[in-house]
């Protein structure tokens, strides 16, 4: 009973359909792509790159919008924090100093967006659309929008690439494990604290919430910081990774990432999701994106299924939502 109770909380009804999709769609893959190449070592090597930067960010937007709110403004933060980590690295302080300047750009934008929801009580979506337009024109102004490389003042094989973009054993990429870490704290955060049902709490009904004496101005703060913070730490790894800051880092993340935590199973209105179905959704979107490519498809096209997928979640998500209350 315990056993069946924890599963449930880890992966819940919605999420389960999405694991189903996803065996389904590696089985397809492997079939249908020119000589089963699908889950040869190149491909999957490829995947677990790429996917944990989605996925890192997509962690934190799928819990911001479990609470039940938006943040369009990742795709800033992503190249804001890459651009201060290469304009600390110029300046020759420490990497640790380096490390936290960065992070702290997540904190300062993800605080920036908090306050303003909860005290303007604007829809966040157009709250996080002028921050996103606000930083990035301030970043486009400060670098010209012109790349910066790394290697004039980072060596190779610094501990800083170790711990975020160091390949282990020839096969695994690290940042893999980042993503696997993050999203076991998160899970532990979300679904065994109290904190975790405040959240759920929030995106469900805050009215009720507020009625029970819950915060729930500081719980979105919070979270709101929380996503910047990830979104940072993507932003250094994305940099490490290609050696430079270009200004177009994270374009699309956005909207990537709502549609990771939807094809999860997290409501569009709040207060239902899992970190497992996150998790699940994000490499959901990761496969079709390499499935797609060895089938042939052009690459602008993919857009086009990943769109389907989201629209057809979303309807199964409510579908599952009303179903689950009879």
């Amino acid at each position: 009973m315990a056993r069946d109770r924890l599963i449930s909380r880890l992966l819940g009804y919605q999420s389960t359909f999405t694991l189903l999709v996803f065996v389904v769609l590696v089985a397809v893959f492997e079939i249908f792509t020119p000589g089963n190449t699908f889950l040869q070592q190149a491909n999957l090597y490829s995947t677990a790159r790429l996917a944990p930067d989605l996925g890192i960010v997509s962690l934190g937007v799928g819990i911001l919008m479990i609470c039940g709110e938006f943040d369009l403004s990742i795709s800033s933060t992503i190249p804001a924090a890459s651009f201060v980590f290469v304009q600390f690295l110029a300046l020759g302080t420490p990497l640790w100093l380096d490390l936290v300047a960065t992070l702290a750009v997540g904190v300062i934008i993800g605080l920036v967006n908090g306050v303003l929801v909860t005290r303007t009580r604007l829809p966040s979506f157009i709250i996080t659309l002028g921050t996103m337009l606000f930083w990035k024109g301030l970043l486009y102004a400060a670098s010209l929008q012109m790349p910066i490389g790394i290697r004039a003042w980072l060596k190779t094989g610094s501990w800083l690439e170790s711990m975020f973009v160091a390949i282990l054993g020839g096969a695994l990429p690290v940042n893999v494990l980042w993503f696997v870490g993050i999203a076991v704290l998160l899970a532990a955060m979300l679904h065994f604290t109290k904190f975790g049902n405040w959240i759920f709490a929030t995106g469900d009904n805050e009215t009720a919430a507020r009625a029970m004496g819950i915060n729930t101005a500081r719980v979105k703060v919070i979270v709101y910081i929380g996503v910047g913070v990830l979104a940072a730490l993507v932003g250094l790894i994305s940099c490490l990774r290609i050696e430079s800051f270009t200004a177009n880092q994270g374009v699309g993340t956005e909207l990537r990432a709502v549609a990771s935590a939807v094809v999860g199973g997290t409501s569009l209105t709040g207060g239902i999701g899992s970190v497992l179905g996150i998790f699940i959704g994000t490499l959901t979107i990761q496969i079709i994106d390499s499935g797609m490519i060895l089938l042939g498809l052009p690459a602008f096209g993919i857009g086009t299924f990943i769109g389907a997928a989201v629209i057809l979640f979303a309807v199964l998500n409510r579908y599952f939502s009303r179903w689950s209350t009879r």
